[in-house]
């Protein structure tokens, strides 16, 4: 029996590839003769940096890079493995995050992205010929202006000094000049993976919607959205191209609109991308049982999350498939839903995840050799 084991991070308790492990590690406890494929998955966010690794190969690397405020932080990449030649993947919440700041540091006035673009300049110096930027969870809101400096693209003022860091600074911007941009990058092609479709400024822009979340008060937010249009204004003059509107380019305070205008980026949904990374469709070709699952399985889920993503192929495909969770909040038609809470308990599933985890997925793997067929069962029927 073929089985695919593609689940997403158990959020505080297990990474996706961790999660992956103890599900295999169970299912071959109910059934030794099992052949299991372990896909770790993610949606774009948090954790797509160790799902690629693990699902791709290749290696986490580590820089020292300027964080959201200028302290140097100690940040991880790669460079795996894929077709079309090496893939670069950066997460920018690991330079330029909104974790990196205690919450009476949090000020996108002056946060910068600068480290973001370190990130991405030693991926392409590394021999990336692709950038994948995974860009949620940021602490700024600076149109991924200091991203730019850091690729060797120079902003500058009236007065033709290079532009402060930080949000507010794009007020000054007078001049972009794309001359110096980094050789390595400059032959590199960027995907930018994002789960949110907002515009870059206006009511439903960067500033708007998430500025409060990282410090910004209204009075900073109106700022804020000020200078993105500025910054905006100086694009579409240098540049030729109008990002004002474009969904998604207000992603991670602005950096998506920046990463389209001053690299060429595609910007696309987060989990979209992972699966055709790791080939998701030709390796579920073929199998008997689709596994996967994530901490809360919850109507989230089942929108643009990589659970939806890895159930929708499943059935596109024939395949059978059955989610394993930490806690389940919605029940899909026709997928059967194991939950850790539900079986062991909120305490236990909470400190002994791994364990139960690879318990659950023993007992499922016996169930299924007595129920070949999950799309069939229901939720009533019997224990977990």
């Amino acid at each position: 029996m073929r089985v695919l084991v593609a689940p997403d991070k158990f959020k505080g308790t297990m990474t996706a590839a961790e999660a992956a492990e103890a599900i295999a590690a169970g299912w071959r406890r109910g059934e030794p003769g099992a052949e299991i494929l372990e896909i770790p998955m993610a949606d774009g966010g948090e954790g797509t940096l160790d799902a690629l690794v693990a699902g791709l190969g290749g290696k986490l690397r580590r820089a020292s890079v300027s964080g959201p405020l200028g302290d140097p932080v100690e940040a991880d990449y790669a460079v795996v493995r894929a077709p079309g030649g090496p893939l670069g993947v950066v997460e920018m919440a690991r330079a330029s995050g909104l974790q990196l700041l205690s919450e009476s540091r949090r000020d996108p006035k002056r946060a910068t992205t600068r480290g973001t673009g370190e990130l991405i300049l030693a991926a392409c110096r590394q021999g990336a010929r692709r950038v994948l930027a995974c860009i949620g969870g940021s602490a700024t809101n600076d149109g991924g202006a200091g991203m730019a400096q850091a690729l060797g693209v120079r902003l500058t003022d009236r007065e033709g000094r290079d532009l402060r860091s930080g949000g507010a600074a794009l007020l000054d911007l007078a001049r972009i000049d794309m001359s110096g941009l980094d050789p390595a990058v400059k032959r590199a092609e960027f995907v930018v993976a994002t789960d949110v479709d907002n515009p870059l400024v206006g009511p439903q822009g960067a500033s708007a919607v998430y500025g409060p979340q990282k410090g910004a008060s209204p009075e900073d937010v109106a700022l804020l959205d000020q200078a993105l249009r500025h910054f905006a204004a100086i694009v579409h003059r240098d540049l030729g191209l109008d990002i004002r509107d474009i969904p998604g380019a207000g992603a991670a305070g602005g950096l998506g609109g920046g990463l389209i205008a001053l690299l060429g980026a595609k910007l696309r949904p987060g989990v979209e991308v992972v699966m055709e990374a790791v080939h998701l469709s030709e390796r579920l070709a073929g199998a008997d049982l689709a596994i996967t699952g994530e901490g809360a399985f919850d109507e989230q889920s089942l929108h643009g999350k990589a659970p939806a993503g890895v159930l929708r192929t499943a059935a596109d495909l024939g395949v059978p498939a059955v989610v394993l969770c930490g806690r389940a909040e919605v029940a899909p038609e026709h997928v059967q839903v194991f939950s850790l809470v539900e079986r062991f308990g909120e305490g236990p599933a909470l400190s002994r995840g791994r364990e139960l985890l690879k318990e659950l997925a023993a007992e499922v793997s016996v169930r299924f050799q007595r129920h070949p067929e999950p799309r069939r069962w229901r939720s009533t029927e019997g224990e977990a």
